[in-house]
């Protein structure tokens, strides 16, 4: 997980430099007033007192100050700032209404709230999944990694990979070299197998974490509750940080986005795999929770996937520090709807028209210009964007009418578009229209539509899509 933080203070003057200047001059007298001294170039005239800012200055708070009754209406004048308090949401409750949301839809309304001041927590195994859906939404996203210095090399191509395929640079974050040098010296390159890893990971992760956050106000996990059996069971999809804090300091400062908490495992996986996303090549090797090479192992068929890292300590405690406070909350279902439609039928005076089922809703131009300017749909829609002569549409008609029977009543809506003759160059232009057939999901909550990237059309791939992004 690697973020570049960017701390900046303000040097202080040193004032008591300052006043000695000034006090040591035996030419100069000054006026106190009240906290402000000021020396006697100040000028007053007609009862206005213009202050020189080069020279003004002001003394201790508990310096005795001397009252001027010729000054006195300037203390009318000094105004406090005013001190607007912000009002702190309620990320408890906001859980819960999001308890049921897509991780696209978690994603999303993380990135619009917090825009620059959140990044996603990368460590370079299937939580590339965050990136895809961070990168789905259309929003600006910054995304983080830790370099302990002991990873895997596949793990280091998967970040070269994943920064050539999104166009974006992983921000990294290496322990402080003193440090690793301190405990390696002293307790040898692989104590945490006598000592435990606390330690280990305490240098390597913990503390390069604690700087990255620091920067920030919120961070994206990919978390889930049934990756360790112990420790993740309940958490929420968001969260109060419990344990670190954010750029503001102080507790309370740090919110912790886990937007695929509520997901298991193997959707997970068929959603990188529809997506085509690119993985850590040791997850073909067995390997499923990947960390750093000494204390990261396969699993055998049957075991859970916590039970590769740190195999010789306790397999329900398996955490390296940085979600040790993880909050318990109840568990909650996972939303799996769908969708349903009204069925229209638009045929051509010369080619039979196709998809035609009462599941599949045909849209008119003015029907999918309408659906493409909506920023807060109903529904979700899968759309197909066809012509009826088009032998690959043709091919996967019963697939997608066997989609649209399937979806019918679980509020994903399925419809299709004619997008040949006089509505290509629109289809092209505002639709992103490639070749015959193309399909797009409209999720509810954005008008940006998201294309279907894989040439496969059967039916599992497409109920796989969907339940992917709803």
């Amino acid at each position: 997980m690697a973020l570049a933080v960017t701390s900046s203070s303000a040097a202080a003057a040193n004032s008591t430099s300052l006043f000695s200047r000034i006090g040591s001059s035996s030419d100069t007298k000054v006026l106190q007033i009240g906290s402000l001294r000021i020396s006697e170039r100040t000028h007053v005239s007609s009862g206005v007192l213009n202050l020189p800012s080069r020279r003004s200055l002001v003394r201790p708070v508990n310096a005795e100050s001397q009252r001027n009754g010729s000054v006195v209406p300037l203390a009318a004048t000094i105004v406090a700032p005013e001190i607007l308090e912000k009002e702190e949401e309620d990320f408890e409750q906001l859980a819960k209404n999001l308890e049921n949301a897509s991780p696209l839809e978690i994603m999303d309304k993380a990135l619009e709230k917090f825009g620059n001041d959140i990044a996603i927590a990368f460590s370079g195994a299937e939580d590339v999944a965050l990136i895809e859906y961070a990168h789905l939404t259309g929003r600006p996203y910054r995304v983080f990694s830790l370099d302990t210095g002991r990873l895997n090399p596949e793990t280091y191509r998967l970040f070269d990979a994943v920064e050539k395929r999104y166009g974006i640079r992983i921000e990294y974050m290496f322990p402080d070299a003193v440090e690793v040098q301190g405990l390696v010296r002293t307790k040898g390159l692989f104590s945490f197998y006598e000592d435990g890893h606390q330690e280990c990971c305490r240098i390597r992760k913990v503390r390069p974490l604690r700087r990255a956050l620091k920067g920030l106000r919120a961070w994206i996990t990919g978390q889930r509750k049934d990756q360790s059996p112990g420790t993740r069971s309940e958490i929420p999809v968001v969260q109060v940080d419990p344990v670190f804090e954010g750029l503001d300091g102080g507790s309370g400062s740090l919110v912790k986005w886990n937007p695929v908490a509520n997901v298991n495992g193997i959707d997970i996986w068929t959603f990188l795999r529809t997506m085509d996303v690119p993985v850590n090549s040791l997850h073909s090797q067995g390997y499923v929770s990947i960390g750093c090479e000494p204390c990261t192992r396969p699993v055998l068929p049957g075991q859970h996937e916590r039970e590769g890292r740190w195999w010789w300590e306790d397999a329900k405690a398996k955490e390296c520090g940085l979600h040790k406070g993880n909050l318990k909350q109840d568990d909650a279902a996972q939303n799996n709807g769908n969708g349903n439609g009204v069925a229209h039928t638009n045929g051509s005076p010369t080619v039979a028209d196709i998809f035609n089922s009462e599941n599949v809703v045909s849209l008119s131009r003015a029907g999918i210009e309408n659906l493409a300017k909506l920023q807060d749909r109903k529904e979700p829609w899968i759309v197909v964007l066809y012509a009826p002569w088009c032998r690959f549409c043709q091919a996967m008609e019963e697939s997608y009418v066997d989609l649209a029977e399937n979806l019918a009543g679980s509020g994903v809506k399925v419809g299709k578009f004619r997008a040949d003759g006089d509505e290509k160059e629109y289809a092209k232009s505002e639709l992103g229209l490639g070749s015959f057939p193309t399909i797009l999901f409209f999720p509810k909550h954005s008008s940006r539509p998201i294309k279907y990237p894989s040439e496969k059309r059967d039916v599992e791939s497409l109920t796989a899509f969907v339940n992917a992004l709803r």
